[in-house]
Protein backbone atom coordinates (compact mmCIF):
# COMPACT_ATOMS: atom_id res chain seq x y z
CA UNK A 1 0.00 0.00 0.00
CA UNK A 2 2.82 2.40 0.89
CA UNK A 3 4.50 1.65 -2.44
CA UNK A 4 1.25 2.38 -4.28
CA UNK A 5 0.91 5.72 -2.50
CA UNK A 6 4.48 6.67 -3.31
CA UNK A 7 4.01 5.75 -6.95
CA UNK A 8 0.72 7.69 -7.13
CA UNK A 9 2.16 10.78 -5.45
CA UNK A 10 5.19 10.66 -7.71
CA UNK A 11 2.98 10.53 -10.79
CA UNK A 12 0.88 13.39 -9.52
CA UNK A 13 3.98 15.48 -8.87
CA UNK A 14 5.28 14.77 -12.38
CA UNK A 15 1.90 15.75 -13.86
CA UNK A 16 1.86 18.95 -11.81
CA UNK A 17 5.37 19.74 -12.95
CA UNK A 18 4.36 19.30 -16.59
CA UNK A 19 1.55 21.78 -16.09
CA UNK A 20 3.96 24.36 -14.67
CA UNK A 21 6.61 24.00 -17.37
CA UNK A 22 6.39 26.42 -20.31
CA UNK A 23 4.86 24.82 -23.36
CA UNK A 24 6.50 24.89 -26.79
CA UNK A 25 6.12 28.20 -28.60
CA UNK A 26 3.82 26.85 -31.26
CA UNK A 27 1.53 25.30 -28.62
CA UNK A 28 1.10 28.37 -26.42
CA UNK A 29 -1.94 29.70 -28.21
CA UNK A 30 -3.11 29.89 -31.79
CA UNK A 31 -1.26 32.58 -33.72
CA UNK A 32 -2.99 35.93 -33.98
CA UNK A 33 -2.90 35.57 -37.76
CA UNK A 34 -1.85 32.77 -40.06
CA UNK A 35 -1.18 33.06 -43.79
CA UNK A 36 -1.80 29.62 -45.26
CA UNK A 37 -0.18 27.93 -48.25
CA UNK A 38 1.01 30.98 -50.17
CA UNK A 39 3.94 31.20 -52.55
CA UNK A 40 6.33 32.88 -50.14
CA UNK A 41 9.08 34.92 -51.83
CA UNK A 42 11.85 36.31 -49.63
CA UNK A 43 14.45 38.17 -51.71
CA UNK A 44 17.05 38.07 -48.94
CA UNK A 45 17.22 34.28 -48.46
CA UNK A 46 16.07 33.35 -51.95
CA UNK A 47 13.11 31.40 -50.57
CA UNK A 48 10.44 30.79 -53.21
CA UNK A 49 8.18 28.00 -52.04
CA UNK A 50 4.73 27.22 -50.70
CA UNK A 51 4.78 28.00 -46.99
CA UNK A 52 2.52 29.11 -44.15
CA UNK A 53 3.38 32.04 -41.87
CA UNK A 54 2.44 32.51 -38.21
CA UNK A 55 2.22 36.06 -36.88
CA UNK A 56 2.08 37.25 -33.28
CA UNK A 57 2.68 40.65 -31.74
CA UNK A 58 3.25 42.34 -35.09
CA UNK A 59 6.12 40.03 -36.03
CA UNK A 60 6.65 36.86 -38.00
CA UNK A 61 7.09 33.96 -35.55
CA UNK A 62 7.28 31.04 -37.93
CA UNK A 63 7.51 30.15 -41.60
CA UNK A 64 6.81 26.50 -42.18
CA UNK A 65 5.73 23.85 -44.64
CA UNK A 66 3.71 22.30 -41.82
CA UNK A 67 0.25 23.00 -40.50
CA UNK A 68 -0.55 26.14 -38.50
CA UNK A 69 -3.65 27.43 -36.74
CA UNK A 70 -4.58 30.98 -35.91
CA UNK A 71 -7.40 33.11 -34.56
CA UNK A 72 -7.53 34.73 -37.99
CA UNK A 73 -6.41 33.13 -41.25
CA UNK A 74 -5.70 34.17 -44.81
CA UNK A 75 -5.94 31.49 -47.47
CA UNK A 76 -3.08 32.47 -49.78
CA UNK A 77 -3.35 29.52 -52.13
CA UNK A 78 -2.45 30.64 -55.70
CA UNK A 79 -1.20 33.99 -54.29
CA UNK A 80 2.28 35.41 -53.81
CA UNK A 81 3.27 36.40 -50.28
CA UNK A 82 5.96 39.11 -50.33
CA UNK A 83 7.48 41.60 -47.91
CA UNK A 84 5.49 44.83 -47.78
CA UNK A 85 6.61 47.28 -50.44
CA UNK A 86 8.80 50.20 -49.32
CA UNK A 87 8.44 53.47 -51.26
CA UNK A 88 11.44 55.77 -50.74
CA UNK A 89 9.89 58.67 -52.63
CA UNK A 90 6.34 59.69 -51.71
CA UNK A 91 5.56 63.41 -51.50
CA UNK A 92 3.11 65.38 -49.34
CA UNK A 93 1.72 62.29 -47.66
CA UNK A 94 -2.00 62.42 -46.84
CA UNK A 95 -4.52 59.84 -45.59
CA UNK A 96 -5.91 59.58 -49.13
CA UNK A 97 -2.48 58.92 -50.61
CA UNK A 98 -1.82 56.29 -47.91
CA UNK A 99 -5.03 54.56 -48.98
CA UNK A 100 -3.98 54.44 -52.62
CA UNK A 101 -0.48 53.26 -51.70
CA UNK A 102 -1.82 50.49 -49.47
CA UNK A 103 -3.98 49.28 -52.36
CA UNK A 104 -0.75 49.18 -54.40
CA UNK A 105 0.94 47.01 -51.76
CA UNK A 106 2.96 49.73 -49.99
CA UNK A 107 3.47 49.30 -46.24
CA UNK A 108 6.14 52.01 -45.74
CA UNK A 109 6.16 55.41 -47.50
CA UNK A 110 9.12 57.75 -47.04
CA UNK A 111 9.48 61.37 -48.17
CA UNK A 112 13.21 61.49 -48.88
CA UNK A 113 13.75 63.81 -51.86
CA UNK A 114 11.66 66.81 -50.86
CA UNK A 115 11.78 65.96 -47.16
CA UNK A 116 10.01 67.87 -44.41
CA UNK A 117 10.82 71.07 -42.56
CA UNK A 118 10.53 71.12 -39.67
CA UNK A 119 10.34 67.37 -39.22
CA UNK A 120 8.98 67.16 -35.65
CA UNK A 121 5.46 68.48 -36.40
CA UNK A 122 5.44 66.51 -39.66
CA UNK A 123 5.88 63.29 -37.68
CA UNK A 124 3.58 64.35 -34.86
CA UNK A 125 0.70 65.04 -37.23
CA UNK A 126 0.77 61.41 -38.43
CA UNK A 127 1.45 59.40 -35.28
CA UNK A 128 -1.53 57.19 -34.49
CA UNK A 129 -3.33 58.31 -37.65
CA UNK A 130 -1.52 56.58 -40.52
CA UNK A 131 -2.57 53.43 -42.34
CA UNK A 132 1.06 52.66 -43.28
CA UNK A 133 4.51 53.49 -41.90
CA UNK A 134 5.90 56.95 -42.65
CA UNK A 135 9.10 58.96 -42.42
CA UNK A 136 10.94 61.94 -43.92
CA UNK A 137 14.33 63.45 -44.51
CA UNK A 138 15.25 67.02 -43.58
CA UNK A 139 14.46 69.35 -46.46
CA UNK A 140 17.30 71.45 -47.86
CA UNK A 141 14.66 73.53 -49.66
CA UNK A 142 12.83 74.14 -46.41
CA UNK A 143 16.01 75.21 -44.63
CA UNK A 144 16.91 77.43 -47.58
CA UNK A 145 13.52 79.11 -47.43
CA UNK A 146 13.97 79.77 -43.70
CA UNK A 147 17.50 81.14 -44.15
CA UNK A 148 16.72 83.45 -47.08
CA UNK A 149 14.10 86.03 -46.15
CA UNK A 150 14.09 89.16 -48.29
CA UNK A 151 10.69 90.75 -47.71
CA UNK A 152 11.75 94.28 -48.64
CA UNK A 153 13.74 93.06 -51.62
CA UNK A 154 10.74 91.04 -52.84
CA UNK A 155 8.52 94.13 -52.79
CA UNK A 156 11.10 96.14 -54.76
CA UNK A 157 11.68 93.37 -57.30
CA UNK A 158 7.97 92.78 -57.86
CA UNK A 159 7.45 96.48 -58.48
CA UNK A 160 10.01 96.40 -61.29
CA UNK A 161 9.00 93.00 -62.74
CA UNK A 162 8.11 93.18 -66.43
CA UNK A 163 7.30 89.57 -67.24
CA UNK A 164 5.64 86.59 -65.57
CA UNK A 165 9.08 85.04 -65.20
CA UNK A 166 10.38 88.20 -63.48
CA UNK A 167 7.48 87.96 -61.03
CA UNK A 168 8.12 84.30 -60.30
CA UNK A 169 11.79 84.90 -59.59
CA UNK A 170 11.15 88.06 -57.56
CA UNK A 171 8.56 86.40 -55.35
CA UNK A 172 10.72 83.36 -54.59
CA UNK A 173 14.24 84.42 -53.60
CA UNK A 174 14.66 81.17 -51.65
CA UNK A 175 14.68 79.41 -55.02
CA UNK A 176 16.58 81.82 -57.23
CA UNK A 177 18.98 83.87 -55.12
CA UNK A 178 22.52 82.75 -54.34
CA UNK A 179 23.01 82.30 -50.60
CA UNK A 180 25.63 84.18 -48.63
CA UNK A 181 28.23 82.41 -46.48
CA UNK A 182 26.22 83.26 -43.37
CA UNK A 183 23.02 81.93 -44.93
CA UNK A 184 24.71 78.67 -45.83
CA UNK A 185 25.89 78.35 -42.24
CA UNK A 186 22.35 79.00 -41.06
CA UNK A 187 21.08 76.25 -43.37
CA UNK A 188 23.63 73.85 -41.90
CA UNK A 189 22.49 74.68 -38.37
CA UNK A 190 18.83 74.28 -39.24
CA UNK A 191 19.38 70.95 -41.00
CA UNK A 192 21.53 69.66 -38.17
CA UNK A 193 18.64 70.35 -35.79
CA UNK A 194 16.31 68.35 -38.02
CA UNK A 195 18.71 65.40 -38.08
CA UNK A 196 18.82 65.52 -34.28
CA UNK A 197 15.00 65.32 -34.33
CA UNK A 198 15.14 62.00 -36.20
CA UNK A 199 15.09 63.00 -39.88
CA UNK A 200 16.14 60.09 -42.09
CA UNK A 201 18.77 62.04 -44.03
CA UNK A 202 19.04 65.18 -46.15
CA UNK A 203 16.62 65.78 -49.04
CA UNK A 204 17.55 67.98 -52.02
CA UNK A 205 15.50 69.12 -55.00
CA UNK A 206 18.47 70.92 -56.51
CA UNK A 207 16.75 71.29 -59.87
CA UNK A 208 14.02 73.29 -58.12
CA UNK A 209 16.45 75.69 -56.39
CA UNK A 210 18.60 77.08 -59.21
CA UNK A 211 20.07 79.67 -56.84
CA UNK A 212 21.81 76.94 -54.81
CA UNK A 213 25.45 77.15 -55.81
CA UNK A 214 28.04 74.39 -55.90
CA UNK A 215 29.62 75.42 -52.61
CA UNK A 216 26.25 75.45 -50.84
CA UNK A 217 25.49 71.88 -51.89
CA UNK A 218 29.00 70.74 -51.04
CA UNK A 219 28.84 72.27 -47.54
CA UNK A 220 25.54 70.59 -46.76
CA UNK A 221 26.77 67.26 -48.13
CA UNK A 222 29.69 67.62 -45.73
CA UNK A 223 27.25 68.12 -42.85
CA UNK A 224 25.42 64.93 -43.80
CA UNK A 225 28.69 63.01 -44.01
CA UNK A 226 29.69 64.19 -40.54
CA UNK A 227 26.36 62.93 -39.16
CA UNK A 228 26.54 59.58 -40.96
CA UNK A 229 23.41 60.01 -43.10
CA UNK A 230 22.66 59.96 -46.81
CA UNK A 231 21.70 62.68 -49.26
CA UNK A 232 18.60 62.03 -51.41
CA UNK A 233 18.95 64.21 -54.46
CA UNK A 234 17.14 65.38 -57.57
CA UNK A 235 20.18 66.45 -59.57
CA UNK A 236 20.41 69.73 -61.42
CA UNK A 237 19.34 68.70 -64.88
CA UNK A 238 18.63 65.92 -67.29
CA UNK A 239 18.56 67.00 -70.90
CA UNK A 240 21.86 67.05 -72.75
CA UNK A 241 21.85 70.86 -72.89
CA UNK A 242 20.57 71.44 -69.34
CA UNK A 243 23.10 73.51 -67.35
CA UNK A 244 25.97 71.65 -68.95
CA UNK A 245 23.97 68.46 -69.33
CA UNK A 246 23.47 65.31 -67.32
CA UNK A 247 27.24 64.72 -67.16
CA UNK A 248 27.79 68.02 -65.41
CA UNK A 249 24.98 67.39 -62.93
CA UNK A 250 26.07 63.85 -62.14
CA UNK A 251 29.72 64.73 -61.84
CA UNK A 252 28.91 67.42 -59.28
CA UNK A 253 27.23 64.81 -57.10
CA UNK A 254 29.91 62.15 -57.58
CA UNK A 255 32.64 64.67 -56.73
CA UNK A 256 30.78 65.65 -53.55
CA UNK A 257 30.50 62.00 -52.52
CA UNK A 258 34.21 61.45 -53.17
CA UNK A 259 35.29 64.55 -51.24
CA UNK A 260 32.90 64.32 -48.28
CA UNK A 261 32.33 60.58 -47.92
CA UNK A 262 28.55 60.93 -47.78
CA UNK A 263 26.18 58.23 -49.04
CA UNK A 264 24.09 59.36 -52.00
CA UNK A 265 20.75 58.25 -53.42
CA UNK A 266 19.82 59.85 -56.75
CA UNK A 267 16.08 60.01 -57.27
CA UNK A 268 14.14 59.05 -60.43
CA UNK A 269 17.18 58.52 -62.66
CA UNK A 270 15.03 58.24 -65.78
CA UNK A 271 13.12 61.52 -65.51
CA UNK A 272 16.27 63.38 -64.45
CA UNK A 273 18.60 61.86 -67.06
CA UNK A 274 16.06 61.12 -69.80
CA UNK A 275 17.74 59.88 -72.98
CA UNK A 276 21.10 59.82 -71.22
CA UNK A 277 19.88 57.37 -68.57
CA UNK A 278 22.19 54.53 -69.75
CA UNK A 279 25.19 56.85 -69.44
CA UNK A 280 24.03 58.00 -66.00
CA UNK A 281 23.81 54.38 -64.88
CA UNK A 282 27.31 53.77 -66.21
CA UNK A 283 28.60 56.69 -64.11
CA UNK A 284 26.93 55.27 -61.00
CA UNK A 285 28.31 51.79 -61.65
CA UNK A 286 31.83 53.17 -62.15
CA UNK A 287 31.64 55.22 -58.96
CA UNK A 288 30.40 52.21 -56.97
CA UNK A 289 33.19 50.05 -58.39
CA UNK A 290 35.61 52.57 -56.86
CA UNK A 291 34.04 52.37 -53.44
CA UNK A 292 31.58 55.28 -53.52
CA UNK A 293 28.18 54.64 -51.94
CA UNK A 294 25.70 55.74 -54.62
CA UNK A 295 22.30 54.24 -55.49
CA UNK A 296 19.31 55.27 -57.55
CA UNK A 297 15.64 54.56 -58.33
CA UNK A 298 12.99 54.98 -61.03
CA UNK A 299 9.24 55.04 -61.46
CA UNK A 300 7.87 52.87 -64.30
CA UNK A 301 6.35 55.58 -66.51
CA UNK A 302 7.45 57.52 -69.58
CA UNK A 303 6.19 60.84 -68.23
CA UNK A 304 7.25 63.04 -65.33
CA UNK A 305 5.08 65.47 -63.39
CA UNK A 306 5.64 68.61 -61.37
CA UNK A 307 4.38 72.15 -60.87
CA UNK A 308 4.22 74.15 -64.09
CA UNK A 309 5.73 77.04 -62.09
CA UNK A 310 8.82 75.00 -61.16
CA UNK A 311 12.21 76.34 -62.20
CA UNK A 312 12.66 73.50 -64.68
CA UNK A 313 10.06 75.25 -66.87
CA UNK A 314 11.89 78.57 -66.84
CA UNK A 315 12.52 80.08 -70.30
CA UNK A 316 14.59 77.77 -72.49
CA UNK A 317 13.06 74.60 -71.05
CA UNK A 318 12.19 73.20 -74.48
CA UNK A 319 15.81 73.31 -75.56
CA UNK A 320 17.11 72.01 -72.22
CA UNK A 321 14.65 69.14 -71.97
CA UNK A 322 14.41 68.35 -75.66
CA UNK A 323 10.61 68.63 -75.68
CA UNK A 324 7.95 70.97 -77.04
CA UNK A 325 4.66 72.28 -75.71
CA UNK A 326 2.66 69.34 -77.09
CA UNK A 327 4.73 67.01 -74.89
CA UNK A 328 3.02 68.61 -71.88
CA UNK A 329 -0.35 67.32 -70.65
CA UNK A 330 -2.66 69.39 -68.43
CA UNK A 331 -4.40 66.65 -66.36
CA UNK A 332 -7.28 68.86 -65.26
CA UNK A 333 -8.57 69.11 -68.85
CA UNK A 334 -6.68 66.36 -70.66
CA UNK A 335 -5.36 68.86 -73.19
CA UNK A 336 -1.88 68.98 -74.69
CA UNK A 337 -0.41 72.44 -74.24
CA UNK A 338 0.40 75.17 -76.72
CA UNK A 339 2.61 78.22 -76.24
CA UNK A 340 -0.46 80.24 -75.25
CA UNK A 341 -1.93 77.71 -72.82
CA UNK A 342 1.49 77.05 -71.28
CA UNK A 343 1.92 80.74 -70.43
CA UNK A 344 -1.63 80.97 -69.11
CA UNK A 345 -1.30 77.97 -66.80
CA UNK A 346 2.18 79.03 -65.69
CA UNK A 347 0.67 82.27 -64.38
CA UNK A 348 -2.05 80.46 -62.42
CA UNK A 349 -0.08 77.38 -61.35
CA UNK A 350 -0.88 73.68 -61.15
CA UNK A 351 0.55 70.26 -61.91
CA UNK A 352 1.62 69.34 -65.44
CA UNK A 353 2.63 65.98 -66.94
CA UNK A 354 5.72 66.01 -69.18
CA UNK A 355 6.49 63.15 -71.58
CA UNK A 356 10.29 63.24 -71.34
CA UNK A 357 11.37 59.63 -70.70
CA UNK A 358 12.20 57.50 -73.76
CA UNK A 359 11.05 53.85 -73.58
CA UNK A 360 14.62 52.61 -73.91
CA UNK A 361 15.67 54.73 -70.92
CA UNK A 362 12.87 53.24 -68.84
CA UNK A 363 13.88 49.70 -69.74
CA UNK A 364 17.59 50.32 -69.13
CA UNK A 365 16.91 51.49 -65.58
CA UNK A 366 14.21 48.98 -64.75
CA UNK A 367 16.30 45.92 -65.65
CA UNK A 368 19.47 47.26 -63.99
CA UNK A 369 20.06 45.04 -60.94
CA UNK A 370 20.78 47.85 -58.49
CA UNK A 371 18.00 50.27 -59.40
CA UNK A 372 15.09 50.45 -56.94
CA UNK A 373 11.39 51.11 -57.57
CA UNK A 374 9.98 54.31 -56.05
CA UNK A 375 6.85 56.16 -57.06
CA UNK A 376 7.65 59.88 -56.67
CA UNK A 377 3.93 59.96 -55.94
CA UNK A 378 2.11 63.22 -55.27
CA UNK A 379 -1.46 63.33 -53.86
CA UNK A 380 -4.13 63.96 -56.44
CA UNK A 381 -5.63 67.44 -56.58
CA UNK A 382 -9.36 67.41 -57.36
CA UNK A 383 -8.91 63.86 -58.59
CA UNK A 384 -6.19 64.83 -61.07
CA UNK A 385 -2.45 64.20 -61.24
CA UNK A 386 0.13 61.63 -62.27
CA UNK A 387 -0.85 57.96 -61.84
CA UNK A 388 2.54 56.94 -60.42
CA UNK A 389 1.43 57.53 -56.82
CA UNK A 390 -1.47 55.14 -57.38
CA UNK A 391 -0.17 52.24 -59.47
CA UNK A 392 3.63 52.05 -59.53
CA UNK A 393 4.10 48.62 -57.96
CA UNK A 394 1.19 46.88 -59.65
CA UNK A 395 2.40 48.32 -62.97
CA UNK A 396 5.81 46.73 -62.52
CA UNK A 397 4.39 43.38 -61.43
CA UNK A 398 1.72 43.26 -64.12
CA UNK A 399 3.24 44.93 -67.15
CA UNK A 400 6.97 44.44 -66.79
CA UNK A 401 7.14 41.11 -64.93
CA UNK A 402 4.14 39.15 -66.19
CA UNK A 403 3.47 40.69 -69.61
CA UNK A 404 6.80 42.02 -70.91
CA UNK A 405 8.98 39.66 -68.85
CA UNK A 406 11.69 42.27 -68.40
CA UNK A 407 12.22 41.11 -64.82
CA UNK A 408 11.69 37.98 -62.79
CA UNK A 409 9.16 38.17 -59.98
CA UNK A 410 11.90 37.89 -57.34
CA UNK A 411 13.95 40.64 -58.98
CA UNK A 412 10.99 43.01 -59.00
CA UNK A 413 10.04 42.25 -55.40
CA UNK A 414 13.63 42.84 -54.31
CA UNK A 415 13.61 46.29 -55.96
CA UNK A 416 10.47 47.17 -53.97
CA UNK A 417 11.48 45.70 -50.62
CA UNK A 418 14.96 44.46 -49.78
CA UNK A 419 16.97 47.05 -51.70
CA UNK A 420 15.14 50.04 -50.16
CA UNK A 421 15.42 48.51 -46.67
CA UNK A 422 19.14 47.92 -47.09
CA UNK A 423 19.64 51.47 -48.37
CA UNK A 424 18.50 52.86 -45.02
CA UNK A 425 19.25 50.23 -42.39
CA UNK A 426 22.82 51.36 -41.67
CA UNK A 427 21.49 54.48 -39.92
CA UNK A 428 17.80 53.56 -39.49
CA UNK A 429 17.68 50.40 -37.32
CA UNK A 430 13.94 49.91 -37.88
CA UNK A 431 14.59 49.04 -41.52
CA UNK A 432 16.57 45.94 -40.56
CA UNK A 433 13.27 44.24 -39.78
CA UNK A 434 11.55 45.30 -43.00
CA UNK A 435 11.85 44.20 -46.60
CA UNK A 436 12.24 40.53 -45.65
CA UNK A 437 10.10 37.53 -44.80
CA UNK A 438 11.91 35.75 -41.99
CA UNK A 439 11.37 34.84 -38.36
CA UNK A 440 11.66 37.99 -36.26
CA UNK A 441 10.89 40.39 -39.12
CA UNK A 442 8.06 42.89 -38.87
CA UNK A 443 4.80 41.51 -40.22
CA UNK A 444 4.60 44.05 -43.03
CA UNK A 445 3.36 41.77 -45.80
CA UNK A 446 1.81 42.17 -49.24
CA UNK A 447 -0.17 39.31 -50.78
CA UNK A 448 -1.11 39.53 -54.46
CA UNK A 449 -2.39 37.51 -57.37
CA UNK A 450 0.41 37.32 -59.97
CA UNK A 451 -2.11 36.49 -62.69
CA UNK A 452 -4.30 39.55 -62.00
CA UNK A 453 -2.12 42.27 -60.54
CA UNK A 454 -2.14 45.40 -62.71
CA UNK A 455 -2.31 49.19 -62.47
CA UNK A 456 -5.50 50.91 -63.62
CA UNK A 457 -4.58 54.55 -63.00
CA UNK A 458 -3.99 56.61 -66.16
CA UNK A 459 -2.93 60.18 -66.84
CA UNK A 460 -6.53 61.09 -67.68
CA UNK A 461 -8.10 59.03 -64.86
CA UNK A 462 -5.47 58.61 -62.14
CA UNK A 463 -7.83 57.90 -59.22
CA UNK A 464 -8.24 54.22 -60.12
CA UNK A 465 -6.62 51.89 -57.56
CA UNK A 466 -4.54 48.89 -58.54
CA UNK A 467 -6.08 45.46 -59.00
CA UNK A 468 -4.82 42.11 -57.77
CA UNK A 469 -3.39 43.28 -54.42
CA UNK A 470 -5.44 40.93 -52.25
CA UNK A 471 -4.21 41.56 -48.71
CA UNK A 472 -1.80 43.99 -47.05
CA UNK A 473 -0.60 43.75 -43.45
CA UNK A 474 1.11 46.51 -41.51
CA UNK A 475 2.55 45.32 -38.18
CA UNK A 476 0.39 42.23 -38.57
CA UNK A 477 -2.79 44.31 -38.89
CA UNK A 478 -4.90 43.99 -42.01
CA UNK A 479 -5.13 47.32 -43.85
CA UNK A 480 -6.31 45.75 -47.11
CA UNK A 481 -8.56 42.70 -47.08
CA UNK A 482 -9.78 40.92 -50.22
CA UNK A 483 -8.67 43.90 -52.31
CA UNK A 484 -10.54 46.49 -50.26
CA UNK A 485 -9.41 48.94 -47.60
CA UNK A 486 -10.20 48.00 -44.00
CA UNK A 487 -11.96 50.87 -42.27
CA UNK A 488 -10.54 52.73 -39.29
CA UNK A 489 -7.21 50.95 -38.90
CA UNK A 490 -4.07 53.03 -38.44
CA UNK A 491 -1.18 50.71 -37.49
CA UNK A 492 1.44 52.81 -39.31
CA UNK A 493 4.45 53.81 -37.22
CA UNK A 494 7.00 56.59 -37.48
CA UNK A 495 10.29 55.59 -39.11
CA UNK A 496 13.04 57.72 -37.58
CA UNK A 497 16.78 57.65 -37.64
CA UNK A 498 16.93 57.02 -33.88
CA UNK A 499 14.08 54.46 -34.14
CA UNK A 500 11.78 56.89 -32.35
CA UNK A 501 8.72 55.83 -30.33
CA UNK A 502 7.40 52.41 -31.35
Amino acid sequence: MRAFRTEFLGGALVALGLLLLPSPVGAQQPYELVILNGRVIDPESGLDAVRSIGIRGGRIETITAGALSGRDTIDAGQLVVAPGFIDLHAHWQTPASYDFMALDGVTTALELEGGAFPVAPWYESRIGKARIHFGASASHGGARSRAIRDSAAIVRALASARTAQDSLEASRPHLYRKASVDEIRQMQTLLDQQLAAGALGLGFGINYTPGAGREEIYRIFALGASRGVAAFVHHRGGGEQHRGGMMDSMQELIANVATTGISLHIVHITSSSQGQTPLALELIDSARARGLDITTELYPYEAASTSIQAAIFDPGFRERLGIDYQDLLWPATGERLTAESFERYRRTGGMVVAFVIPPEALKAALVHPGVMIASDGVPLINGQGHPRGIGTNARVLGRYVRDEQWLSLTEAISKMTLLPARRLEQWVPQMRSKGRLKVGADADITIFDPARVIDRATYEKPALPSEGIAHVLVNGVRVVRDGKLVDQVTPGQAIRRDSGPR
